[in-house]
């Protein structure tokens, strides 16, 4: 019998203990992602002097599209589903899609920062904050008419596609992350390095700090799912199948950047994490304080009644 007639259950039957731990990972990972995503997206939609720099609407598209993936995460990593085309559980290219535009909002912070330092004038002209929303939204619209174009076309077309424009996109990736990075890096010292000390050269720093470690982290997730994308390809297989992206390690890496990404942000940020911190996380805290005595107050009138 299929998925479809016997109702959706976990991915691996619960009945060790490695089963058991998997299945928790997996919700733990999930849960993670929408937390910690969430919580950064409230701060900068909080806060009016975050929303205005270019750098913190990069950051929100990257919080809005993992949480997304943090959702489908419940979906496609930890029931026993198959998120593939051929697949009668498939989610039609929606969830993967939500991982992509992760990935492309990263690339376009990292062009955005490099940008910023090496041509800090012309930036400040250029890149008006309306013009990075009309970026940021280009690349959603873009995403979903991928999506639209898979879901119109024969199956193997769509594979055919995927593979080849997966393929050279990995590669450029590779080598423009990389070499970017290291410029960035290099141009940003010798610049900062010029300065007098100064509260905007220590926050030009952390920002530029901020993007390279995100960076590192990114590479170091993304990097050995690349390779194998890029091996598959060249070899023209499959190498080899998982039951689903949450027993795939290389699918489950790119979920752990989700998390770690709104963690880097909440440590390399000040502001953010000032605001996360007496704004967010505080007055939930107070609300959830509230609700359970206005509850343990409801519940003692009960009694004496």
């Amino acid at each position: 019998m299929t998925n479809s007639s016997q109702g959706l259950s976990p991915v691996l039957p619960l009945t060790s203990f490695g089963n058991v731990l998997m299945f928790l990972f997996s919700i733990f990972l999930a849960t993670s992602i929408i937390f910690f995503n969430v919580s950064v997206s409230l701060s900068i939609l909080l806060n009016k002097a975050l929303r205005s720099e270019n750098r913190f609407m990069y950051m929100l598209s990257t919080c809005l599209s993992d949480i997304c993936s943090g959702v489908s995460y419940y979906y496609a990593g930890v029931l026993d589903v198959r998120d593939s085309y051929d697949s009668p559980m498939r989610t039609f290219y929606i969830a993967p899609t939500f991982l992509g535009l992760s990935y492309m909002a990263i690339l376009a912070a990292q062009a955005d920062r490099y940008h910023a330092v090496v041509s800090p004038f012309k930036y400040s002209r250029l890149m008006t904050r309306n013009r990075t929303l009309l970026v940021i939204f280009a690349y959603w619209v873009y995403a979903f008419l991928i999506v639209a174009a898979h879901n119109l076309v024969t199956i193997g077309v769509a594979k055919r596609i995927t593979s080849m424009g997966t393929f050279v996109g990995n590669i450029f990736t590779v080598i423009i992350m990389i070499g970017l990075n290291i410029r960035l890096f290099m141009i940003a010292r010798f610049q900062l390095g010029r300065e007098p000390p100064s509260e905007e050269r220590d926050s030009k720093r952390s920002s530029v700090y901020l993007i390279l470690v995100v960076a590192v982290f990114f590479l170091g997730t993304w990097l050995p799912i690349f390779s194998h994308i890029i091996v598959c390809n060249f070899f023209g297989s499959t190498c080899y199948s998982f039951r689903n992206e949450g027993t795939d390690p290389l699918r489950i890496l790119p979920r752990v950047n989700a998390v770690l990404t709104p963690i880097l942000y909440i440590r390399g940020c000040s502001a953010l994490r000032a605001t996360l911190l007496t704004r967010v996380w505080r007055h939930c805290c107070r609300r959830k304080k509230r609700v359970m005595f206005d509850e343990s107050e409801r519940v003692t009138k009960s009694c004496n009644t």
